[in-house]
């Protein structure tokens, strides 16, 4: 942390992943409690040296910075205080003479959680906003859950007979898929052993017992309510925007699934499919379908994420999809292992429930191993959306994915790009409308919007700013610079009305385009005289034509002259520019 960051964190004041403490001459107690909730949370700064006196910060520096700095480092190292050794970065920073000791806290590995004090595991504790919580019980067990060496979907349930528990369709459909995308030797197998095969079913002392796994896949709903005495998934429509929802308005339609996760999944792809954008049919035991929606993949993707990742030892909580007008939403008890940055990259990810997460994956019902979120934002991409919203809380342990039905590259967006004069490769524009629609925006933002390596997004947020477009705000996040974001706000705010004359260019770029300006950008795809453009739209009067509808369009930098050196050249011809061509895409994916 940087002396300029630790500045802008007090004039922010305090948030989630930054503590002050005072400490003087000594270390807090309360310093050892910042510790476990990082720890157990998502990690974070503790900053010696800045005096707390409600939400007004002083810095007043460490007098003696030595004898702090042993006593607290000796102490994290030792396991009297704490019961795991915390490794921390530690940084001395000078700010108008006093001196501060930053510490960075790393969160813990999923097998030293909870990180707690004194001896006593009830002194467990999380990050909460700008607070550290002491753990309830019930949170203490999800941290034990999560650490135990034997995952929970894969633990052996003495309870149920191996003959008995699974529903005979499910497995049936799920072996039929199998058999499509591994054909082999296991098509010969009894179902015991296909089931043994794939770690289904275990040998404990002699005995062949169904893990919790199979239960949750395969198992007759009397036995997944056993197991998990809660639903799998509450499933929610709800025909109305979200911002215009209250909750007493309740839903139009909802569907508490309690049975297996093959059940399950083929009640949500029903569902799905009666309200999709292209109603289609699904063989259930062949798993074809004849045209797929445009959204099915970030669909599948996002259903099957919510079935493979939710905590299943949670009984108090259970998922929920919501589908708005506007958006869907998909929330899960139990947070990510992984950053949102890393959920976006390649490469093998340590998961919640890996038996039920590689059942899913040998049929085709997820991508690849690491690859599920990153397929979500990409096929929600080339939709033309902005990028889904994440939140995964680790002081909560619950996960959110929110598809947003917002155009990135919307009609008004291009408008503005082509009035203010920028010209952008389509990644380029894409990530300046995503700052233009946030304001501020991250380097894992850009990873969103592009799919691009890391290097590729510093390379693109580097090329925005020397367009002076993006400013850095900050070692990793850019806004918009300050007169484009007026700008762009203030174009927002003007309300449609006819306008004439010179200010129907003005109007274009807050998003207002004529019938007949519309329809000349359709049509000059190709280079077009002015003669055919009259001839097309039926206009005898060149002049008022060219007044009314063609200038404005070249103002707004939508339509170029095919010789603007001579602009009244008898060969001159008119044809849609990038910005024009950029448009048109957006008004034909609106119409699909």
């Amino acid at each position: 942390m940087t002396e300029q960051e630790i500045l802008e964190l007090l004039q922010q004041h305090e948030w989630k992943a930054v503590e002050f403490k005072e400490a003087k001459k000594a270390v807090p107690k309360s310093a050892y409690e910042s510790v476990s909730a990082f720890a157990n949370t998502e990690g974070g700064h503790l900053v010696f040296g800045v005096k707390k006196d409600g939400s007004d910060f002083e810095v007043v520096g460490v007098i003696d910075v030595d004898k702090v700095q042993n006593d607290f480092l000796t102490t994290l190292r030792g396991k009297e205080k704490i019961n795991q050794t915390v490794d921390v970065q530690e940084y001395l920073h000078t700010i108008d003479q006093k001196d501060l000791l930053v510490f960075y806290i790393p969160e813990s590995s999923r097998t030293q959680k909870p990180v707690y004090l004194n001896g006593t595991i009830a002194l467990s504790y999380l990050r909460k906003g700008a607070c550290d919580v002491k753990c309830t019980q019930g949170e203490i067990h999800r941290l034990l859950r999560e650490a135990a060496p034997e995952r929970y979907d894969s633990e052996a349930l003495s309870d149920f007979a191996t003959a008995d528990f699974y529903e005979e369709g499910s497995l049936r459909w799920y072996r039929n898929i199998f058999n499509q995308k591994q054909p082999g030797r296991h098509e010969t197998l009894s179902d015991e052993d296909f089931l043994r095969e794939w770690g289904f079913l275990k040998e404990v002392s002699g005995q062949i017992i169904p893990t919790r796994a199979s239960i949750l896949f395969f198992g007759k709903a009397r036995y997944v309510r056993q197991v998990i005495p809660r639903a799998i998934v509450d499933y929610q429509r709800i025909n109305t925007k979200f911002d215009e929802w209250i909750p007493e308005k309740r839903w139009d339609d909802r569907e508490v699934f309690e049975e297996n996760l093959i059940q399950t999944w083929l009640g949500l792809l029903e569902k799905y499919s009666r309200i999709s954008e292209k109603p289609f049919s699904v063989d259930a035991s062949t798993m074809r379908r004849g045209d797929n929606p445009p959204d099915y993949v970030t669909f599948r993707e996002a259903v099957i994420n919510l079935l493979m990742h939710q905590d299943y030892g949670d009984h108090t909580r259970m998922p929920v999809i919501q589908f708005f007008n506007d958006r869907t939403i998909f929330k899960n008890p139990g947070d990510a292992f992984a950053t949102k940055e890393e959920l976006l990259e390649t490469g093998t990810k340590e998961v919640r429930n890996p038996t039920i997460v590689n059942a899913f994956r040998r049929i085709g019902l997820s991508d690849q191993a690491g690859t599920g979120m990153r397929s979500i934002f990409q096929s929600w991409g080339e939709l033309g959306n902005i990028p889904p919203l994440v939140n995964n809380d680790k002081s909560d342990k619950t996960f959110e994915l929110i598809l947003v039905k917002t155009k990135l590259l919307s009609e008004e967006q291009v408008l503005f790009q082509s009035s203010i004069g920028v010209h952008l490769s389509e990644i380029n524009a894409k990530v300046f409308a995503y700052a233009c629609q946030t304001g501020i925006i991250s380097l894992t933002d850009i990873k969103a919007v592009t799919n691009a390596t890391s290097k590729q997004c510093k390379e693109i947020a580097d090329y925005l700013v020397i367009q002076v477009l993006l400013k850095w705000v900050g070692l990793s996040n850019l806004a918009v610079v300050d007169h484009l974001w007026e700008k762009f706000v203030g174009a927002q705010k003007v309300e449609s009305e006819p306008i004439e004359g010179d200010l129907l260019t003005e109007a274009i770029s807050i998003g207002e385009v004529s019938d007949y300006q519309r329809n000349t950008i359709k049509y000059c795809t190709v280079p077009k005289s002015m003669t055919e453009l009259q001839e097309k739209f039926g206009f005898s009067n060149k002049t008022y034509f060219k007044r009314k509808t063609l200038d404005p369009l070249i103002d707004a930098g939508l339509v170029e002259m095919t010789n603007p050196g001579k602009p009244n050249a008898s060969n001159q011809k008119y044809v849609i520019s990038q910005h024009g061509f950029r448009l048109l895409k957006v008004w034909e994916g609106s119409s699909d």
